[in-house]
C-alpha cells in the first residue's frame, strides 16, 4: 500500500523471520557464533533464551542458512507433544521412514540412523523451540536422547530455544542431571540505540529505500524508547508508522508519528515515560483520524 509512496520494492517490516533482511546487533552476532560452534563441534546440549520477539526464530533460521548439507536438522516448533507423537515429529524431521509403534523401537532405529550419519562424518541437529511449554517429563525424554552417543563423539545435538522462563524450569531439582549437561548457554537481549536505529534503516535499504532519512533521527530515538529495543515491536510500530505517512502525505517520518502511531496500538512506553502529545499535521489529506484505519474510512 505505501510501497510506491516511499520507493520501496518490498514491505521493509513484515513479520516473517525472512533471512533475506538479517540483521544481527552485537549480541546476536555473539548468539550466531555460539549456536554454530555449539554445532560444529558437537558440543552436546546447547541453551538459547530471550524475551518474546526478540529475534530467537530469526537467529535459528539463519543458524539453517550457514549449516552445510552434512548436516541433518529437526526443527521441533510444537513441544506440547507426547513422547510417541515427539518421535513421529522427529522421525518426519529427520526422513528416517523405519516404521516404529514402541518408545523403545523409536529409540533403536533413531540409534542406528545417528550412528549411520556418524560413519559419513554427517551431524544430526535437534532444534527444541518454545521450549519453556515442555513437560518435565518431556525434558527428560529429550536429555535421554543424549546418552545416544559414543566414547569420544555426541551423535545427536540438542537445541533448547526458549523465554527466560525455561531457565526457571531447569532449575527444578528433577531436571538437575539435564542442567550440568547444558555446556553453551546464550542469551538474547533487545537492540541498543544505536542497533535500533541500524536495524531500521538496514530493512529499508534492504526494501529498496535509496533516499536519505525516511525515519527522522528523533522518530528512530522515539521507536527504541517505546519499545525497548525488541525487534518484533520495531517491525509493528514501523510498518504502522510507513501506514500513517503515506495516509498523511509525508515524506519522512518524525517523532509525533512514532507517538502517535504507538498511542494507537495501545503501546506502553518501555523506558516508563508517557508518549509525546500528538499535534495535528501542518499539512496533508487527513488531519484528524481515529486510529490507524481512519486514514481510509
Amino acid at each position: 500500500m505505501y510501497r510506491q509512496h516511499f520507493g520501496l520494492l518490498k514491505r521493509p517490516f513484515e513479520m516473517t523471520p525472512d533471512p533475506s533482511f538479517l540483521y544481527l546487533g552485537e549480541v546476536h552476532r555473539e548468539g550466531l557464533a555460539t549456536l554454530v560452534y555449539g554445532v560444529q563441534a558437537r558440543k552436546g546440549f546447547v541453551l538459547l533464551t530471550g524475551e518474546v520477539g526478540t529475534g530467537k526464530t530469526t537467529l535459528l533460521h539463519a543458524l539453517l542458512a550457514q549449516l552445510d548439507a552434512a548436516t541433518h536438522s529437526a526443527f521441533i516448533f510444537n513441544p506440547k507433544l507426547e513422547p510417541l507423537d515427539f518421535f513421529r515429529m522427529l522421525f518426519e524431521e529427520f526422513g528416517i521412514e523405519e516404521p516404529c509403534s514402541t518408545k523403545g523401537e523409536y529409540l533403536l532405529a533413531l540409534n542406528r540412523f545417528l550412528i549411520d550419519c556418524l560413519a559419513r562424518d554427517e551431524t544430526v541437529l535437534l532444534i527444541v523451540d518454545e521450549a519453556q511449554n515442555l513437560s518435565p517429563e518431556m525434558l527428560e525424554e529429550i536429555r535421554l536422547l543424549s546418552n545416544l552417543e559414543t566414547p569420544t563423539s555426541k551423535l545427536i545435538q540438542i537445541m533448547l530455544v526458549g523465554q527466560p522462563e525455561l531457565n526457571e524450569l531447569l532449575r527444578r531439582p528433577e531436571l538437575r542431571q539435564l542442567r550440568q549437561r547444558i555446556v553453551l548457554r546464550h542469551h538474547l537481549r533487545p537492540f541498543s540505540g544505536a542497533e535500533t536505529a541500524g536495524y531500521v534503516e538496514e530493512r529499508l535499504r534492504l526494501a529498496g529505500y535509496t533516499g536519505k532519512g525516511l525515519f527522522r533521527p528523533a522518530a528512530l530515538r522515539e521507536v527504541h524508547r517505546l519499545t525497548g529495543g525488541v525487534p518484533r515491536l520495531v517491525n509493528i510500530v514501523c510498518d504502522s508508522a510507513l501506514l500513517l505517512g503515506y495516509g498523511r502525505g509525508l515524506e519522512r517520518i518524525g517523532r509525533e508519528e512514532i507517538a502517535e502511531v504507538a498511542r494507537d496500538l495501545e503501546l506502553p512506553p518501555a523506558g516508563g515515560e508517557e508518549p509525546l502529545p500528538v499535534t495535528e499535521p501542518v499539512a496533508g489529506p487527513v488531519r484528524r483520524r481515529r486510529g490507524l484505519l481512519g486514514l481510509f474510512r
